[in-house]
């Protein structure tokens, strides 16, 4: 992974670099140890996708088309389940609709305004997950702001075809793997989610929030199950920006 250490600052060198340049610059750093693991938990699925009763097909296309991993999960589990089109539409948007307010966060950061297209920007916005979502936070503020469109949008593209062609040699492969290894290579997403996470946050509000989302998870799987992701969120959220906001106001 590049470190911003490697990338000129604004108004340095990198302004003059044109795109072209600046989207090999992305997909060079997509070549890092997060893809790695996003692309193991996506071998992971392959073994879920196939044993569900999924076709190549439809596992490229879901992987591809869908691109956020839980969402693709969700769908996967209302397919097998035999769940009717519109519950399912509402369980994936329940599962997406956390990738809203990342997209609003990142868009404005690559935008130049009066030069950006928005079917720019729309493509844009569907490598947005977190493992892109957090490298751009990360490192896209310290661009040249003309190079950060193009370097996301290769990052992003490099990333989703070297894991669409990684999932579709799994499924192929996959019967040889054994099932524990198959679930533990899914289980590798979460986990480096939590830990980019909280090395990406800020705030203490942020860390708090997550904090507190992890005392709460286990509480609603039990007694909301279905929802238990959502009410988390929410719950532990709210939580968070309250108790920052007393803190604050204690400590002025």
């Amino acid at each position: 992974m590049a470190s911003s250490n490697e990338i000129d600052p604004p108004g340095g060198p990198g302004n003059t670099l044109p795109s072209r340049v600046w989207a090999l610059r992305g997909a060079r750093a997509a070549m890092s140890i997060p893809a790695l693991i996003l692309t193991a938990a996506f071998v992971g699925y392959a073994g879920l996708a196939r044993e569900t009763g999924l076709s190549l097909t439809e596992t490229l296309a879901m992987t591809g088309l869908i691109w956020a991993l839980p969402s693709i999960v969700v769908l996967t589990g209302a397919l097998s389940s035999g769940m009717g089109l519109v519950p399912a539409a509402i369980a994936v948007a329940l599962a997406s609709v956390r990738l809203m307010p990342m997209t609003m966060a990142l868009m404005p950061m690559v935008k130049v305004e009066g030069k950006t297209k928005r079917w720019q920007l729309l493509i844009a916005s569907h490598f947005v997950a977190v493992t892109a979502w957090v490298y751009a936070m990360r490192n896209l503020p310290d661009m040249p702001r003309e190079a950060r469109l193009p370097f996301f949008l290769g990052f992003g593209f490099a990333i989703t075809s070297f894991v669409f062609c990684a999932t579709g040699v799994a499924y192929l492969l996959v019967e040889r793997l054994p099932p524990i290894l198959a679930g533990s290579l899914f289980l590798l997403t979460p986990v480096y989610f939590l830990c980019s996470l909280w090395g990406a946050s800020r705030l203490m509000a942020d860390k708090l929030a997550m904090a507190i989302g992890l005392a709460l998870g286990p509480v609603f799987f039990l007694y909301v199950p279905g929802l238990d992701l959502l009410w988390t969120g929410l719950g532990g959220g709210t939580a968070a920006y309250l108790i920052h906001r007393v803190v604050r106001r204690g400590l002025s």
